[in-house]
This record gives C-alpha cells, structure tokens and sequence, in this order.
C-alpha cells in the first residue's frame, strides 16, 4: 500500500538514491549529499513549524508500505527568492511601425525577471519508473494541492511550478544552446549544477539587462519557448486540471514554462472538504459499490499522511478502513479532509 507522508531524517539516503535517477533539468533535486541533507533538514523543520513560513520547504515522500521502499517525493517551497535570487524570462512584445513604409511588426522579446520572488513554488516531484502505473502519478502530485487546502495561511496567495523544459534524447538542449551557452561560457549541466547549489550571482553578472529578441534565436530554440520535457507532459496536464496556467515566464536556462495559480483557486481550496473518520464496518466495505479514487489527509501539520482511497463521504462522514486509519494514523472520531482524486466533468448544457 502506497502512503505520502512528511519526510523525515531518517529518509535520506532513499532520496538520494532517488535524486540520482532524475537526470539534468531540475535543479531542487540533485545527487548530492550535502545539499539533500540540508535540505531534509530544512524540511523537518517546516512540518514541526520552528521556522518561519517564508523559509519552509515541506518534503514529502511516496511510500510503499509492504516494501519499505520510497516511490517518489514532492514538495512545496513556502516562498522563492528570498535568501537568493529567483530569475525568469518574462516573454514581452515589442512593436515596430513604419506609416511612410507601412511596415507593422511584432516581436518577441524576453526580459530577465524577478516578478515571482516571495511567491510559494510546487517543485521536486518525481516518481520512481517502477511506480509509474495507475493513479500513482496524479496521487503524487495532487497531495501537494490537499496540504494547501488543510493549512492555506502558511502559503502566498500565488503559487507557481517551474516545469522542466525541453532536452533532446542526448540530454542537448536547444534553447541552452542558442541561447545560454553565449554568455555562460559552460555545459548546461554545469550551470544547471551551480544553479541547484544555489550559487544565482553569477547570472546577473553575466545575462545582458536588455530584452532579447526570439527572432534572433536559432530555430531550434524558438520552438521549445514554453515546451516542457517529454517526461513532465503528465505533470504539467495534472497542474493545469488543478487551476495552474502559463502566462509567459519562462525558465532562463531550457525555456521550461512557469505555470502559475491563485491559491484561492485551486481545485483542492473550493471542493475539498472535512470529514469524521466512523466506526469501520467490514459490511459497508463489502457492500459498498465501487467508488471513485479520492484523496484523504489527517489534519495533522507535524506528521501529516495522505492515503488513495475508495471511501466516500457522505453527511460529513466516511467509513475508512482500519488499514487506512492506520496508513493516516486517525480513529473513529478524527477529522481527515477529502477530494476527489480526478477533476468532475460539468454536465450542465
């Protein structure tokens, strides 16, 4: 039985051993001990709340009970930019006219931005290959929206999710290459590296303040503008379902779009809704007809726990089993809160 739970210390080493199968393009998961230590560290603090919400890092990880093993983590930054700096290119347009000439033209233009810094990022999800079946992955990514939706004061009203861009197979990427390599002198896994470690100077120091025009790009590159990864095609239609959109950033280094959203918004924030845990009865259970996957949390920041369930709630009650009482840590009488784990189509003509 799989579980998403609050990391703890003691998760470590699976991280890593997770961290390594990743690949280049996401720089807040990369093999390295030191970083991911600090990281968890971070993060433990954030769930027992001995820092302040700005500074959090809520890690969690997918379990497998019956193994032991860790299938895939997630996490939520509670605001970027505020120890370093958190650039983005902001696509622009720039107009150019010509009455004698009547010549009308529009171009692209990109603009190093900080525009997003205190905002709260969704980041770091990935799922072991071995788990990528069924609902694993939609589970692994929507638990992230119920945490917001249970604790909504300790997030900024926007939330973004810088989504991976687009590599060729050979791990190339063309919008580095027309464009980064320019200025940074370095392979994008380099930079890519620097970046992760959180060492940003260098970027101001080196990317020109002017716009940059598309147009002037290799081809190549103008056609990943805003593309994410072959990979993350699944993660960015199940943020899209959960009310995030892209409105023209972009990631300085691959052209990874930036999708953004209003806490407020959220699918998790206006359907989700709390339920009383009632006495588990083999007969409901046996009896019941085959429900829709839903999403159930305990309510409880320092150890909080997410289940797949098949148990509705109905009156503001749900019968959980006993095994899933106990994946959540609750019993008959505790609250947990529930959503349905896919997006409920509108019948209404």
């Amino acid at each position: 039985m799989l579980v998403v739970r609050a990391i703890q210390a003691t998760d470590l080493d699976s991280l890593f051993d997770m961290a390594s199968q990743v690949g280049s393009g996401m720089t807040t998961l990369k093999p390295d001990m030191k970083m991911l230590g600090d990281r968890v560290e971070i993060a433990v603090a954030s769930f027992a709340e001995t820092i302040p919400p700005e500074k959090r890092d809520y890690m969690f990880v997918m379990e497998d009970t019956d193994s032991g093993r860790l299938a895939g983590v997630c996490a939520i930054k509670g605001a970027v930019g505020m120890d370093e700096p958190f650039y983005n290119y902001r696509i622009g347009t720039l107009v150019h006219s010509s009455r004698e000439l009547k010549v009308f033209t529009r171009m692209e233009t990109l603009y190093l931005s900080n525009d997003l810094t205190g905002s709260t990022e969704l980041c770091s999800l990935f799922l072991n290959p071995a788990y990528r079946h069924g609902n694993n992955g939609k589970f692994l990514s929507k638990c992230r929206f119920l945490f917001i939706a249970q604790f909504p004061h300790l997030f900024t009203e926007k939330l973004i999710a810088e989504m991976r861009g687009y590599q060729e197979s050979s791990g190339r990427s063309p919008f580095y290459e027309g464009l980064g390599r320019h200025f940074f002198k370095m392979e994008f896994d380099h930079v890519d590296a620097l970046t992760a470690q959180g060492k940003k100077s260098f970027i101001a120091e080196l990317m020109p303040r002017q716009p940059l025009y598309v147009a002037y790009l290799p081809q190549d590159a103008q056609d990943v503008v805003g593309k994410v990864h072959t990979s993350t095609v699944p993660a960015r239609r199940l943020l899209e379902q959960e009310g995030m959109h892209f409105e023209g950033y972009i990631d300085i280094f691959d052209a990874g779009p930036v999708l953004q959203g209003r806490v407020s918004e959220l699918r998790a924030v206006r359907d989700s809704a709390l339920a009383v845990v009632d006495v588990d009865t083999d007969m409901t259970h046996a009896c019941a007809p085959q429900m829709e996957p839903v999403l159930v949390s305990n309510t409880n920041l320092k150890d909080f726990r997410m289940i797949l369930s098949d148990a509705a709630s109905v009156n503001g009650k749900i019968d959980l089993s006993a095994d899933d009482q106990k994946l959540l840590r609750v019993h008959a009488g505790d609250v947990v809160r529930t959503l349905t784990l896919n997006v409920r189509k509108n019948t209404n003509v």
